[in-house]
């Protein structure tokens, strides 16, 4: 096998979709699929079976898919070994990040980082921490921002904390928040959890939800615009000081917080390129970017 075929079982085997695989690859579905009609020739045995939507792979296309898996990871480790032996700070640095510290931290991190550093190039995935945390689990990044709090066995450092907060266009009192109006927003399921436990610990009855929507960053422009509340963590509305703001509270009294961590792996620090970044984590103040 060569090192296309690995990354074309790769793809198929993530999207499950010809389609889907091939626009990731830059290739022709056609060309995909004459490719994977040699691999399945030269092994004399049927890798994938064709759905009314997608693909399923055969027992033994999923053998070779994820012994593809293992050599893409080893075909990194060795490039990532031989950048390491020049002594410099070069390559490409493997980052995840969840959805706000994406949108509203790394472009910061990564140019600052990028003018200390010019020989360094990025690969970034963004997606909810969930996400990111199975990502840290698997290798597929060297580190990973994260917020909540995920088991994790390996390094990892705080970088803030932010409160949560009900964010608000007008004045209010915590008697009125059920009968207010109140924008709520998709988000991953520990977000979830801390919220709804402060909610139903106060009150009885449900929230007026009269408006949903997708992204947090909606939300917030919703609020803007005087539509309803929300509850949310303070670093969202931080640039809008109009509007009202008020923490929730534990019921021992403490303000409730959500915390934002980097993970990442102690073998990692070994990489000149992975030490450096994280050393230049330890050096700013991220919560202030």
């Amino acid at each position: 096998m060569k090192f296309q075929d690995w990354e074309m079982l790769d793809a198929l085997y993530a999207t499950e979709n010809i389609t889907q695989a091939a626009k990731r690859l830059f290739l022709s579905q056609p060309t995909l699929t004459s490719r994977i009609q040699s691999l399945e020739a030269y092994y004399g045995v049927k890798l994938i079976i064709r759905k009314q939507r997608g693909i399923t792979f055969t027992p033994e296309g999923e053998e070779l898919a994820h012994h593809a898996r293992k050599m893409l990871h080893e075909q990194i480790r060795i490039e990532e070994k031989l950048h390491n032996m020049k002594q410099q700070v070069a390559g490409t640095l493997r980052v995840g990040a969840s959805n706000f510290f994406a949108r509203n931290k790394m472009p910061k991190l990564l140019r600052l980082f990028k003018q200390k550093y010019p020989n360094v190039e990025f690969q970034v995935v963004t997606g909810w921490s969930s996400e990111m945390h199975r990502r840290i689990l698997n290798h597929d990044v060297h580190i990973s921002f994260i917020k909540g709090d995920y088991s994790w066995h390996d390094r990892k450092e705080l970088l803030y904390e932010e409160e949560i907060c009900i964010a608000s266009p007008w004045e209010f009192t915590w008697e009125s928040l059920p009968e207010m109006p109140r924008i709520d927003y998709h988000t991953d399921e520990k977000m979830r959890n801390i919220v709804d436990n402060w909610w139903y610990s106060q009150y009885k009855q449900n929230p007026d939800i009269n408006i949903w929507v997708s992204q947090v960053e909606t939300c917030k422009e919703m609020i803007v615009n005087g539509l309803g509340y929300a509850i949310l963590a303070n670093l969202v509305v931080r640039p809008h000081p109009e509007l009202v703001t008020k923490p929730l509270y534990h019921p021992t009294g403490d303000i409730i917080t959500r915390k934002t961590w980097m993970y990442y792996q102690e073998d990692s620090m070994q990489m000149n390129i992975v030490k450096a970044f994280v050393d230049f984590i330890r050096t700013l103040d991220v919560k202030s970017l």
